[in-house]
This record gives C-alpha cells, structure tokens and sequence, in this order.
C-alpha cells in the first residue's frame, strides 16, 4: 500500500518547452497536496507524471517502498479534467466497468453511487447527465474501487455548493484512513491542504 508520495528535482517537457524544473514534494499518508499554478504551468502534466503517463524531462518520482509499476497500476486513481467516461453507457454500466478495471466489489458499486447520491440517475445514459452529475461519476470510480493515492485535476470545478462540501467529506474520510491527495486546484481544496506552486 502507499504511504507516500515523493518528487525529487521533477522537469518535464512538452512539445519543446519546458514546463516546470526542480519540483520537489513529500507526501505522507493522511496528507493532501494542493497544486496551484496558473493555465500552461504544468498541473495537468504533473498529474499524469505522477501517474507513468508522461516522461520526466529529469528528477525522480518515489512511491516509498512500493515499486513504481505497482503503486501506478494498483495504488492510484486519476481523475482527469475531462471526465473520461463513455456517452452511450448507462451510468451504471460505467460505473460497474472502471469499478471491475480497477479491482472493486459489486457491493462497492452500490455503496460509491449511494456516496454520491447516484442511484437515481444510473439508469440513465451518460449523455444525459449534466456535467456535475458526471463528475460526481467519476469521482465514484474512485470510491468503487478504493487505492491510496488520490491524483485530481480540478475535481471541484463542475460542482455545486452541496457536492463540493460532500465531496470535501469523502475526501477527509479517505485522509483519515491513510490516503494521500495530490490535486491541481484554482479554487481551494475544502480539506486541510500543503500547497505547491508552479510557475510558468
């Protein structure tokens, strides 16, 4: 299981330019992380560093004494800027789908769409769903198939009032368990964060 998160000096480049240099972080489990930087600094590639999607122009990347492979295919959830989920399937389809992809229960289907007051809406095909409803569904792939390690990419953005403190209730329960949290924000976290900036 991972209990901590380590950047050491991270760089990365894209398409020639180079985004951030010298990036350095220790996250501990219990801990959240909020990334803040403007548009083009290099959240998103950040993220997806973290997640083995994006190569390291230099620095390290360290998930304690949990191999890299392994915490990156059975230790994280990423939840992107773009929700990631397929229009045609029924919200319970998808949800069922990344929960079995993932390793999760069938039980822990029903219990994330309860979370996230889902059931009444999983009938429905995603197309259908407005935009916070199907954040609310990505956010539930994570709880339907629980991992350690939290990386969101402005995962508040497209709530309302309610679900960003409910959503702010799950995630303290996922820190109060051991959880580590690494999210790119412009809007505060409504958790006890650190911060760390990238600057363009």
């Amino acid at each position: 299981m991972i209990t901590q998160l380590s950047l050491k000096d991270a760089a990365v480049r894209r398409g020639g330019r180079l985004l951030f240099e010298g990036v350095s972080l220790e996250l501990a489990a219990g801990e959240a992380c909020a990334l803040t930087g403007p548009n083009g600094s290099g959240k998103t590639s950040l993220l997806r560093a973290v997640a083995g999607l994006v190569r390291l122009e230099a620095g390290e990347i360290g998930f304690g004494a949990v191999d890299a492979s392994d915490a990156r295919g059975e230790g994280l959830h990423l939840v992107g800027h773009a929700d990631g989920l397929k229009a045609a399937r029924t919200a319970r389809e998808e949800l069922t789908f990344w929960s079995r992809w993932t390793g999760g229960a069938q039980a822990a289907v029903q219990e994330a769409a309860e979370a996230l007051d889902l059931v009444p809406l999983l009938d429905l095909e995603v197309r259908r769903l407005s935009a916070g409803q199907r954040r609310r569904l990505a956010l539930a792939r994570m709880l339907a198939a629980p991992r350690p390690l939290w990386l969101l990419d402005e995962p508040l953005s497209p709530l309302d009032a309610r679900w960003r403190e409910g959503f702010g209730a799950l995630m303290k329960r996922h820190l109060d368990g051991g959880g580590l949290i690494l999210a790119a924000v412009h809007d505060p976290l409504p958790v006890a964060t650190r911060s760390l900036e990238l600057r363009a």
